[in-house]
This record gives C-alpha cells, structure tokens and sequence, in this order.
C-alpha cells in the first residue's frame, strides 16, 4: 500500500502507544493511556471492519461463575486463587458499570440461574449440597448469600426441580457497551484503524517495528490485546476457543428473563428484546473449537437447536433469526496475562471466556504496566 505523505504523517509517525485489538481491553487500555499520558499519540490497530474477537460477539453475561464453575475450578486452583479470580470479576463488573454507566450498557440485575438436566442427577446433588460451603468462602466479598435454591419458574422442561440462583448476576447489551467504548476512545483523540491485520513486531532499541498486510511503521510502545488471536503473534500460552451463538425472531409473550447457565456453564441463554440468545457446546468437540475460524459447525448448531426445543422453548414455536460465533482467549489457568513481553512490548491477553466481567480491569492494569 502506497501512503500519501499526508496519510503517513497524520495516522502513523511519531507513535507513542500502538495497541493491537480494539475490544474491551485494547479500548479500556487505551482510554486509561490518555488519563496517564494526555498528550501521547495513541494509534488502535483492528483486524475486523467491527471488533473481531469476542467484545462484539459475546452474550452480554455480567457474571463471575456459576455454582458448578466454581466447584470445577476448586478441582484445579487453590481457594485463595478462585477467590481472587471472583473478586477480579466482580471488581471489573463494578469498573465496567462506574466507565459506561448501567443506562449506557443496558444493565440489569435479572439474577443468575444455573439449570440440570435429568441426566445431572449427580453434579445436580453436589452443587446443592456445597451451596452453604461456597456461599461462605465468598462472604467476604458480597457480604450476603450468594447462591439460593430456586424452584423452577420460568417452567423449563426436562431439567430437576429447582434451579440455583446466583443473586448478583445481571446482563447487558453488548453492542451498546462496545459503541460507548468506540465513542468514549474517538472523543479522546485516539486513532482506529479498523480492516488492519498486524503481521509481525520486531522491538528495536528505543521502538518497535509493526508490519501489518497493508503498511510497517514504527511505535514507541506496543500494547497487544487480541486475546483469542494472540497465539498468531507468538503468545503460545494461549489457545484461541471458539464460541457459537444463535438468536430467535421475537416470541410474544415471553416470560424468561434472566441469564441462564447449563452444562458447567458450557451452554448459556438470556433474553433479549423479547429473544432467547443461546450460545455454547464447545465441549462436543473442544479440538474443533480450537480455532480462529468465525464459523459455525453443524454438530454444535444440532445440539443448540435441541435444547431449546427439549428444555428451553418446548412449548413454544420459534425460528432461529441469526447464527455467530467469537473467539476467546483461554489456557490451563484462569488468571489472565497482563505482562511486560519484550522491552517495549506489552500483553494483556487470556481472558478465559470472563472479558464483559474483567476486561476493563485487565486494560487498565495493561496501561498502567507503561
């Protein structure tokens, strides 16, 4: 690509912060930069024509875990860890809501609800039974109950008998968190430059060289946010996870509202604009999901389908409007990598499938690392 002079001088020289990513964390990182740094040149570079990871694409979940979740993770990570990652969610939550504001981002605090299967007669007995040791280990950080039996009201079929309802759950609408990001960073003067695929870096002495498939320049600092792509630039500690996602048409009279989670939180449903969102089933075939491809397969989209018509929606006639999926940022530990990689280059990446709950938390700890 030939750049004009006036191209070049006005989008990409004298870069002091290039920020690969312009989803929740490369947005946050970026606002965060200005406070610090009110007369830096802050350049955003965006693979998508939209964000094209995951900010966009999500369900709109402003959740910490489910019972079940955590219970899994109890398996892996010690207590004093799983707590810290759940105070690390409901910290960026709280972050997320003080930036955009409840109004700007449609929040509402519907609950959580996590729902069994028949079949789950045995993880449905352990999380009951563990709802009082949980809701202990989490006192310190939501001083009241967390978890409660809930009977089933929203008339779910084929599931046991009562739900658990995580009383600090909510959701939001993703496309109008990500439009008050876009604005809030182009009211800062900070360039976008969206359809710009970033090739390689190489950290030179004082700066860094980027070539991306259209121009190279150099930048001062670079700041890498691409989460589920961040493989694709040598970060191998973590491994892209394709989520897929469908929406129905409007269903009259919808009575559902709330976030909903199935399967350890593997499948996943809410409301919105009188819809069901559902999204999930990459544990089918997690190989196969191992990818950056932003496509649907039919296995996962059979099993979405059938959900919603056995346990979800049984009752009701619905048509499926639109199908997506995204792509998150995951590994064998929850923790997040928000790191200093190279002299000049830094990473905040990793978000494990939590960016609504912790990316705003993870752009700011990544800025406030320069």
């Amino acid at each position: 690509m030939s750049l004009s002079y006036w191209e070049y001088k006005t989008w990409l020289s004298n870069i002091d912060f290039t920020i690969i990513g312009s989803g929740i964390v490369g947005l946050n990182s970026a606002l965060r930069l200005r406070e610090k740094f009110p007369k830096a040149k802050i350049l955003i570079l965006e693979r998508g024509i939209l964000p094209n990871g995951a900010s966009t694409k999500n369900a709109g979940f402003a959740c910490f875990g489910s019972l079940s979740e955590i219970l899994d993770d109890l398996k892996t990570h010690s207590e004093e860890e799983v707590l810290r990652l759940i105070q690390k969610r409901n910290y960026g939550l709280q972050l997320l809501r003080k930036n955009l504001g409840d109004s700007k981002i449609d929040f509402n605090s519907y609950g959580g609800y996590e729902l069994f299967t028949e079949n789950d007669s045995e993880l449905y007995q352990t999380c009951l039974s563990k709802i009082n040791e949980i809701n202990t280990l989490l006192q310190p950080i939501f001083k009241r109950k967390v978890f409660l039996k809930k009977e089933n009201i929203f008339n779910f079929k084929n599931i046991q008998s009562h739900y658990i309802l995580n009383r600090f759950e909510g959701q939001i609408d993703t496309g109008k968190m990500m439009d008050t990001l876009l604005s809030k960073v182009y009211a800062s003067n900070i360039h976008i430059l969206n359809n710009c695929k970033v090739q390689s870096f190489t950290d030179i002495n004082n700066s860094v060289e980027i070539k991306t498939d259209h121009f190279t320049f150099s930048s001062n600092k670079v700041v890498i946010a691409t989460n589920g792509f961040a493989s694709q630039l040598g970060l191998r500690d973590v491994k892209p996870a394709r989520a897929q996602v469908l929406i129905t048409t409007p269903i009259r009279n919808l009575q559902i509202k709330g976030t909903f989670h199935l399967d350890k939180g593997y499948y996943y449903f809410r409301n919105i604009n009188e819809r069901i969102l559902f999204g999930g089933g990459r544990n089918l075939d997690f190989k196969a999901e191992e990818t950056t491809d932003l496509g649907q397969t039919e296995l996962v989209q059979q099993k979405l389908e059938e959900i919603l018509n056995t346990i979800i929606l049984s009752d009701v006639d619905f048509e499926i409007e639109r199908r997506w999926s995204g792509i998150m940022g995951v590994g064998t530990r929850k923790k997040s990598i928000v790191k200093q990689i190279s002299n000049n280059v830094f990473c905040g990446v990793r978000l494990g499938g939590m960016g609504v709950a912790i990316g705003s938390l993870v752009g700011k700890e990544l800025a406030d690392l320069l």
